[in-house]
């Protein structure tokens, strides 16, 4: 084959020091997002999770002028929607919205998750966090933590305690609550959040861990009484609930809502994501709409949240293993 003519080879040589000289995104990239970007929401329209999802999104919608439409894909404790993510173009214009049962996964299922949490689905914020609660019926004998603590000893295996699924975080805090207070107070599974909350009310189940966003309803109606919330600091929307940690120290779980990209996601989509939705819960309207629901916000790196999450899976491996926590 002849060599290039010195012209030809100046123009190899231009565009290759152009490729060395390019930025890591195109400029089309560096302006995302440029059209409409899907957000798969784990969790049924109308809950808590759905409510601040799309808060949040129709907010930084607003702010990029661009829509984030919102797709709710609920089943298998949040492993659908989460496999749907992991295995769509990691381009940024998909993104995954999960809550606590992200970090309870991968205890719960092992390697019958089709996917790999850490590998597959990149941190990119976290979006509320809130502390559990334990409700009681209104009519229950026991009025305290203390009071309840006390029954349950003396009646062990007797009295029952909801919430929505085994390996829940609800399901967790009361294995939890047995294992710190040496009680054995039984879990009765509920399919539906309603039904549970039904029976609560009539006096059918007397007790039910839940969260701060869930407890509120019931409270205002007055169907049920919070006895004690599970979070380190006291609840303006809750200030006759003492923390559990008061009565069983170390006592500490948490509801919380994540934004998380598939793996291979250019960093510089995912810092400017992390960047404007912490822009999006300081503003005021926001701010005031969340924590009207109990659903707390906080600034948050992605380094942040990415440790925050090792944490709680961590904090459910252990509980699974004590608990013998599993789905057949």
């Amino acid at each position: 084959m002849s060599k290039p003519s010195r012209p030809g080879r100046r123009l190899l040589l231009a565009a290759a020091l152009g490729g060395l000289a390019a930025p890591s995104l195109p400029r089309a990239q560096a302006r995302y997002p440029t059209h409409a970007v899907r957000v798969v929401n784990a969790y049924s329209p109308g809950g808590t999770a759905d409510v601040v999802c799309r808060i949040l999104f129709g907010a930084l919608g607003e702010r990029l002028g661009q829509s984030f439409a919102v797709e709710n894909r609920p089943g298998a404790a949040g492993t659908l929607a989460a496999q749907a993510v992991a295995r769509a173009t990691p381009d940024g214009y998909t993104l995954l919205y999960d809550a606590t049962a992200h970090s309870v996964n991968p205890s719960l299922f092992g390697s019958r998750l089709p996917y790999d949490t850490r590998r597959d689905l990149l941190p990119v914020f976290l979006a509320m966090q809130t502390p559990n609660t334990l409700m009681r019926w209104p009519g229950f004998e026991a009025k305290t933590i203390p009071d309840l603590i006390a029954l349950a000893k003396r009646r062990p295996g007797q009295l029952n305690c909801a919430s929505t699924g085994i390996g829940t975080v609800q399901h967790v805090s009361l294995e939890l609550f047995n294992m710190l207070a040496g009680t054995q107070i039984n879990h009765i599974v509920y399919k539906e959040i309603a039904a549970s909350r039904n029976d609560l009310a009539a006096g059918r189940i007397p007790l039910q861990f839940s969260n701060v966003p869930s407890t509120l309803p019931l409270t205002q109606a007055n169907q049920a009484i919070c006895m004690a919330h599970c979070g380190p600091a006291p609840i303006a929307l809750l200030p006759d609930a003492p923390a559990m940690s008061e009565f069983l120290p170390g006592f500490e779980t948490w509801e919380w809502n994540g934004v998380f990209a598939p793996a291979g996601t250019p960093g510089e989509i995912l810092r400017a994501l992390n960047a404007e939705m912490n822009a999006v819960i300081r503003d005021p309207g926001v701010t005031a709409r969340l924590n009207g629901l109990g659903a707390l916000t906080r600034a948050n790196g992605i380094e942040d949240f990415a440790a925050f999450r090792e944490q709680q899976i961590a904090f459910f491996a252990d509980m699974v293993k004590k608990a013998d926590i599993h789905i057949d």
